[in-house]
């Protein structure tokens, strides 16, 4: 095991008050259909063309082209992206639009959103595998509370940031984009692994294909360790092709994943973890499933993790003391320019190596002592319920999950919904 740091000063624990999470909320949310495409151009700018393959169920809102809902069969399309100038962004960090249309010269904006069938996308590939060093592909799959453009616009960032050369595929499951949403998250996951499978089934098979990597976050590594195994199962080991694999912030219970990892065998391709034991996400995630430990926040140097991970040969970048701006400390991978980059460097040289959209009370319910229990019940919708009339992006989370829980949602719940509905038609 190899076991590498980043970062210079360990991270102080950050409690998040309800007057600081109250500040933020004139930020607001982000405009719906960003990934309607836009005339206008700018200098300086960069595409990234990205194969988009999905099991979510197409959406007939301008500019969203998927829904968080799940679709009957997998999908594809082909979305490019178009990224700002060097000198007006950060690295890791991707320029959402404020207003609609979005302006190329600052933000990210798509140039092309096209729908493709099954024969298509497979035209698409071929075309781009051909002329790419190695034949080399990336496939990325995305975390819990990801809408499609959150999956969309990050992938782009990190095909763009990390200066990859390779061709960019996008296998994006049913997520809802809400905090709140965790159980249904978790179930798009295994609705979704068949799917993924046969996608890298189907990479792998192709003649043109020298080299495929993945990349997972999050709950995105539960559908891609399960579609790893199934096809280890069926055919006797993970295909040849397939010579790298990037765990980001794995929310797995470890136990699951050692077990995993004995039913795919010893012929497997280089699995990379990273870390972070601040990630306060996993925390939550944590006190959800039983007080077990996430694999995505383990301490690599203790026991029995650091034997167990020597023995699977699974090299480890422990992020911890690493500083983003990413308040959950979930999303480390791709915000930070020394990971993003050393991701593109191992991919280039053929070695192993959040976006989310989160409203202000999905904040509270995550950084507040004990309250992880509560995240996808009802006593969840109590504890987001005031920030909600205040922030859009919980506000839309609120409601859509006071639908959904229905008669489960507490009278006080329910009470606060009903202002928070006359709050939204007073602003109307």
């Amino acid at each position: 095991m190899v076991i590498l740091s980043f970062g210079v000063r360990q991270l102080r624990a950050v409690c998040v008050g309800v007057v600081a999470v109250l500040v933020l909320a004139g930020c607001g949310g982000r405009p719906e259909g960003v990934l309607a495409p836009v005339a206008l151009t700018a200098q300086g700018t960069s595409l990234v063309d990205i194969g988009v393959a999905t099991t979510r169920l197409r959406s007939d809102k301008p500019g969203v082209i998927f829904s968080g809902e799940r679709g009957s069969q997998l999908d594809f399309a082909n979305i490019v992206v178009s990224i700002p100038p060097e000198q007006v962004r950060k690295v890791g960090e991707v320029q959402w639009p404020k207003k609609l249309p979005g302006n190329p010269a600052t933000d990210f904006v798509t140039v092309k959103a096209e729908d493709m069938t099954l024969a298509q996308a497979k035209t698409w590939f071929n075309k781009r595998i051909v002329k790419t060093p190695g034949r080399q592909a990336l496939v990325f799959i995305h975390g819990f509370n990801n809408q499609f453009d959150d999956a969309v616009y990050r992938f782009a960032q990190i095909v763009h940031d990390s200066h990859s050369d390779v061709v960019p595929v996008l296998f994006t499951w049913p997520s809802r984009g809400s905090l709140l949403a965790y159980g249904y998250d978790r179930e798009s996951t295994n609705y979704s692994r068949d799917a993924l499978e046969k996608l890298l089934s189907s990479l792998a098979a192709d003649p043109n294909v020298g080299e495929i990597s993945i990349l997972a976050h999050s709950m995105g590594n539960w559908v891609t360790i399960e579609a790893l195994r199934q096809m280890a199962i069926r055919n006797g080991r993970i295909a040849p092709k397939i010579k790298n694999v990037m765990l980001a912030s794995p929310d797995v219970d470890v136990d699951v994943f050692r077990s995993q990892m004995a039913d795919i065998g010893p012929k497997r391709p280089n699995f990379t973890l990273f870390v972070s034991q601040d990630d306060r996400a996993l925390a939550a995630s944590r006190r959800i499933w039983g007080n077990v430990e996430r694999l995505g926040q383990i301490n690599p140097t203790l026991e029995p993790y650091k034997s167990q991970l020597a023995a699977e040969n699974v090299t480890v970048i422990d992020l911890t003391d690493l500083k983003t701006a990413d308040r959950l400390n979930h999303g480390k991978f791709a915000e930070s320019p020394q990971v993003v980059q050393a991701i593109g460097l191992r991919l280039a040289q053929g070695q192993t190596i959040t976006d989310s959209r989160i409203g202000l009370g999905d904040r509270i319910i995550a950084a507040s002592a004990g309250a992880a229990a509560t995240v996808g019940t009802a006593a969840g919708l109590v504890v987001a319920a005031p920030v909600a009339i205040v922030d859009p992006n919980t506000r839309k989370n609120f409601d859509q999950n006071v639908e959904a829980f229905g008669n489960q949602v507490s009278d006080s719940a329910a009470a606060t919904g009903d202002a928070i509905k006359s709050t939204t038609d007073v602003g109307q």
